[in-house]
């Protein structure tokens, strides 16, 4: 049997790698739209405005620590 200690490491460790997952996409998801101009068009229905929502500045990507991940699955939702 697997112990409880262990399936909670376990479980802390998938965690982690989920949050860090969801930031990198997050990041190249905002390179490869935003920042290349017109090699990728934006779909239709893109407004250009900003929403209430908070957008990452680059200080906060550089430190993933500091980013809650109900605000970056908010933001990647609100960019489809």
């Amino acid at each position: 049997r697997t112990s409880t200690s262990k399936k909670r490491i376990r479980k802390n460790i998938w965690k982690k790698k989920t949050y860090f997952s969801i930031v990198q996409s997050y990041s190249l998801a905002k390179s490869r739209s935003f920042l290349s101009g017109n090699e990728h068009p934006k779909p239709k229905g893109f407004s250009g405005q900003q929403t209430n929502n908070q957008v990452l500045e680059q200080s906060e990507l550089n430190d993933p620590k500091e980013i809650p991940i109900k605000q970056i699955i908010q933001i990647i939702g609100s960019n489809k």
